[in-house]
């Protein structure tokens, strides 16, 4: 048995296929941020349709897979600087368990190509069909097993001209678009499949040149919220320290106090507050109080542990004014203008089948792993009469999740973070850049305060972004204009989606179908 997985091995390794796929599958990570080279992404899927397009659904499938293992191993390669750094497993244990993270993303696409091999006989069959098996199999891979959807291809156009098109599309949209492209441009350079591409691309540019020519049914209001930025820089390692808890809580009141009077509002990172929110009263009591005094409001991270339920929450909450008239604060414990995080970090957050992974390593029992998870659907917050549309962390990459908690009256898109656990990676430049796409599809302003960076804001109608440094502990003061008005996308979602990738196999079906009748007939009348 040894013997044959080594010829195998051996076999795969010499197969010119397969270093294709990998290094097609790893320069992806090129086009996403911080590297920004967007137009990878379409030679990279033309290269992957070109490996995967084979006689068989065996072979396409595991050409499809070995892409998807280079693109997942080098673009979330960032989540072993965490599982290296706070797992505490050795090296051999922590690159098995990426590599098993990894095998297990790039199953998604490899039954994508899959079936596209499998159910295609003609070019244009074939393109329908990766239309159809992206969209259906990265909406799995975003939504079992708690999903995760990052690195999904349209956040690559966040910055190209085609970002025009999230306000109608999504990134869901953009990311169809990109595997169109990479399809058409193999068909092209290797089957001069000229009619194929003008027939498919004609309408494509028909719709970009009509959103740009479109009057935006978003606009700025002439109004605009002065916004104050702290990004404390606690290391990770002392966060959780019960003897750190008081000196992190100063440090951002005394990065805030000489700025209160300047700002309408200000904001704290994820978990700012270290202290449980029950236990913190006093201090959050004070803090409402000088936010009020200042005619400001404040939002901050805080862990709630409701002591009656025993549940504990990643908590956002607001001190000070709520509206713009209040002359005081309101803050009450458990008051109901608070979000709390529905979409937990697996691992991070909560553990699965924890009663038995717990004590294999400290990387299944890290502190504050025992969240519970609030409602999909919650109200924005309320602070000094902005209304505040939350995600805390991960849950900006869930689009569906932040869509359907945005309503018209929603001023800012606001997110809080800790990215301290990724170091100098490219892992927060990927979150921020999906935090950019979330504010493109909805066309609210963006506001990101995070521990470590990366901390900014984004105004998805000029597309400028204001960026505190990283790994500094720094604020920042910016006027942020509001806008009005609501995008097509923040009105429909993906329903268009659903409804193409449904023509789509109804037209290849029926295709399918017809092509076999006939060769019945032709045959029963031979």
């Amino acid at each position: 048995m040894l013997k044959t997985f080594s010829n195998k091995l051996t076999a795969l390794l010499k197969d010119k296929f397969t270093w294709l796929a990998l290094l097609s599958g790893a320069s992806l990570t090129f086009s996403y941020a911080p590297f920004g080279l967007w137009p990878i992404i379409f030679v990279a899927l033309a290269v992957a349709c070109f490996v995967t397009d084979q006689p068989t659904t065996r072979q396409a499938a595991k050409y499809g897979f070995l892409f998807g293992f280079g693109w997942f191993a080098a673009g979330i390669s960032w989540v072993h600087v965490s599982i290296a750094q706070f797992g505490g497993l050795p090296l051999p244990a922590s690159l098995l368990l990426m590599g098993l993270l990894c095998a297990y993303l790039a199953i998604y696409p490899a039954l994508a190509f899959a079936l596209a091999t499998r159910f295609s006989d003609k070019p244009w069959q074939r393109v329908a069909l990766l239309l159809s098996g992206f969209a259906i199999f990265e909406y799995l891979r975003g939504t079992l097993l708690t999903g995760f959807p990052w690195l999904s291809f349209g956040y690559s156009q966040t910055d190209s001209p085609l970002n025009v098109l999230a306000p109608w599309i999504g990134e869901f949209g953009l990311t169809l678009v990109c595997v169109l492209f990479g399809a058409l441009l193999y068909y092209l350079l290797w089957y001069k499949r000229y009619q194929l591409t003008l027939m498919t691309l004609l309408p494509l540019f028909a719709l970009s040149f009509l959103t740009r020519t479109t009057d935006n049914p978003v606009e700025y209001t002439g109004e605009q919220t002065r916004i104050l930025l702290v990004q404390g820089n606690i290391q990770q390692s002392l966060r959780w320290e019960p003897e750190q808890f008081w000196p992190t809580m100063s440090k951002y009141q005394d990065m805030t106090r000489p700025l209160w009077q300047q700002a309408d509002l200000v904001v704290w990172p994820e978990a700012a507050i270290p202290e449980l929110e029950d236990l913190a009263f006093d201090f959050l009591h004070n803090l409402d109080k000088a936010a009020a005094f200042n005619q400001s409001a404040l939002i901050t991270g805080i862990p709630d542990y409701q002591f009656d339920t025993r549940n504990v929450y990643n908590t956002l909450i607001v001190v000070g004014k709520q509206q713009t008239d209040d002359e005081q604060g309101h803050y009450q414990y458990l008051h109901t203008n608070r979000y709390q995080k529905h979409q937990l970090l697996p691992i991070g957050e909560f553990v699965p089948f924890e009663a038995w992974l717990r004590p294999v390593a400290p990387l299944f029992n890290l502190a504050m792993s025992s969240f519970s998870r609030g409602d999909a659907q919650q109200a924005n917050l309320i602070a000094n009469g902005l209304h505040v549309l939350p995600a805390i962390c991960y849950e900006i990459a869930f689009s569906e999740l932040v869509r359907n908690n945005y309503t018209s009256q929603s001023d800012i898109l606001f997110t809080v973070s800790n990215d301290a656990w990724f170091g100098d990676s490219h892992g927060p430049h990927q979150h921020m850049q999906i935090a950019r796409m979330r504010a493109l599809e909805l066309q609210r302003p963006l506001v990101r305060v995070t521990n470590n960076g990366i901390s900014g804001i984004y105004d998805p109608l000029s597309q400028t972004q204001h960026t505190l440094p990283q790994f500094v502990e720094e604020t920042m003061l910016l006027d942020v204009k509001l806008m009005r008005g609501d995008s097509f996308y923040s009105q429909h979602g993906n329903k268009w989606v659903w409804l193409l990738v449904a023509t789509l196999v109804g037209l290849v079906l029926l295709k399918r179908s017809t092509s076999k009748l006939k060769s019945s007939m032709e045959r029963d009348y031979l």
